[in-house]
C-alpha cells in the first residue's frame, strides 16, 4: 500500500519451480518431440516435480518477496529469457502452454495478488500473427488473462519481422477486440558479441525495447489501430539522448496508446525516463522476483524495493505518485482491484 492505496504492479513473472521447469523444458528439447504437459496430468507433475507442494514453496517465496516490496497485486507473465522462440517451431505450442498453464496455476492460488498476461507462440515462419491467435483466446477465454507478451526478436537473432509490418496485424486487431494491451518485452540475443557479457540476455531487453519503441513511434500502427495499447518494460529499454521536438523522434501525441515501466533500478535512470516519459505514461512495475536483487548499499534494500525510491522523488506530487503506483495501472489494465 501507498498512502491507503493499493500498489499495482505491471511487471512481473511467473514463478513455477524452476527444477520442473528446467526437467520438462530439458525432455522437450532432447526428444525433439511434442510430449504430454504436465500441468495437466498429476503423474507427470510428480515426476517433473511440479506437485502442490513445489508450487506452494515458489508461490510462496514470490508472495514474501512482493509483501517486503509493498506490492498489493501484480501481473505475471513468462520470463523472457525462458520463452524460448528459437525453439524447433513443432515443439514451441507445446512450451507455450506449459508456460500458460503454469500462469494461471500461480494466478488461481493467489487471485487477489495476481493477474496473468499470456505468452504467444511466436513463429517468424509463420505468414503473419494469426498462428498465435488461438492460444492468446484460450488465455483470456479459459483464464481470464489481462495482457499478452510480445518479444520484438523472438529468435534472439534480428530475423523476425518489425513491429510495424502487416504480419502482426491479426494479432494487434485481436487485442483491441478482447480490450487487452500487449506487454512488449526483450528475450534472447544470440550475438556472438555478447558472449563475455554476464547474463548477456539483458543486452537484448534494452536494444529490442529501446527499437521496438522507436519502431512503434514512428510508425502508422496506432494510425490503424486507435485502441490499442501496448507497455513497453524497463522504461522503454533506453531513453532518447533528443530534445522533444527533434525530427528524430515521432512528433505525434501516443499518450493515450503507448506506455512505459518503472522497471530500471538505477535512481537517476528511472528519474530521468520518469521525467521524459512523463508521468502520465509511467505505471509502476519491479520484476520482483527477479534481476534486482543487488543491494543498494545506502539503505541495505535490494534494487527492486522501487516503492521508497519513487516515493522519494521531491520532483513528483503525491498525486504524480498515486499515479504511477495506482491510478495508471488501474487505467490500461482495470481488472486491478
Amino acid at each position: 500500500m501507498y498512502n491507503g492505496k493499493k500498489v499495482f504492479d505491471v511487471h512481473g513473472h511467473v514463478s513455477a519451480p524452476m527444477g520442473g521447469v528446467g526437467r520438462f523444458n530439458m525432455v522437450l528439447q532432447a526428444t525433439n518431440m511434442v510430449i504430454n504437459n504436465p500441468m495437466g496430468d498429476p503423474t507427470l507433475a510428480g515426476v517433473f516435480g511440479l506437485e502442490d507442494d513445489d508450487w506452494d514453496t515458489s508461490v510462496g517465496n514470490h508472495l514474501k518477496v512482493m509483501d517486503e516490496r509493498d506490492i498489493d497485486v501484480q501481473i505475471i507473465g513468462p520470463r523472457p529469457y525462458l520463452m524460448f522462440g528459437w525453439m524447433q517451431p513443432h515443439l514451441l505450442p507445446v512450451w507455450t502452454r506449459f508456460v500458460n498453464d503454469s500462469i494461471a496455476k500461480q494466478v488461481g492460488m493467489f487471485p487477489e495478488r495476481f493477474l496473468g498476461a499470456c505468452q504467444l507462440p511466436q513463429s517468424i515462419t509463420e505468414p503473419d500473427a494469426t498462428h498465435m491467435l488461438d492460444e492468446l483466446n484460450r488465455c483470456v477465454d479459459d483464464f481470464g488473462f489481462v495482457a499478452a507478451y510480445v518479444s520484438p526478436d523472438p529468435t534472439g537473432r534480428r530475423d523476425g519481422p518489425g513491429l510495424a509490418e502487416s504480419y502482426w496485424d491479426p494479432l494487434y486487431k485481436r487485442c483491441v477486440e478482447l480490450n487487452v494491451p500487449i506487454i512488449i518485452h526483450g528475450t534472447n540475443v544470440h550475438d556472438p558479441r555478447f558472449a563475455l557479457v554476464p547474463h548477456n540476455y539483458q543486452l537484448g531487453f534494452v536494444a529490442e525495447q529501446y527499437w521496438a519503441n522507436q519502431v512503434l513511434s514512428h510508425s502508422d500502427v496506432f494510425e490503424r489501430f486507435p485502441d490499442l495499447k501496448v507497455v513497453i518494460c524497463h522504461c522503454g529499454g533506453s531513453l532518447d539522448r533528443w530534445i522533444p521536438t527533434d525530427p528524430h523522434l515521432a512528433q505525434k501525441d501516443l499518450s493515450d496508446n503507448l506506455f512505459y515501466d518503472t522497471c530500471a533500478h538505477d535512481v537517476h535512470y528511472l528519474e530521468a525516463a520518469i521525467k521524459q516519459r512523463t508521468v502520465k505514461r509511467m505505471l509502476f512495475g519491479t520484476e520482483a522476483p527477479g534481476s534486482g536483487k543487488a543491494i543498494r548499499p545506502e539503505t541495505g534494500r535490494s534494487a527492486d524495493d522501487l516503492v521508497p525510491v519513487i516515493s522519494a522523488y521531491d520532483f513528483l506530487s503525491e498525486e504524480d505518485k498515486l499515479d504511477i503506483f495506482h491510478n495508471n495501472p488501474a487505467k490500461i489494465f482495470p481488472q486491478f482491484t
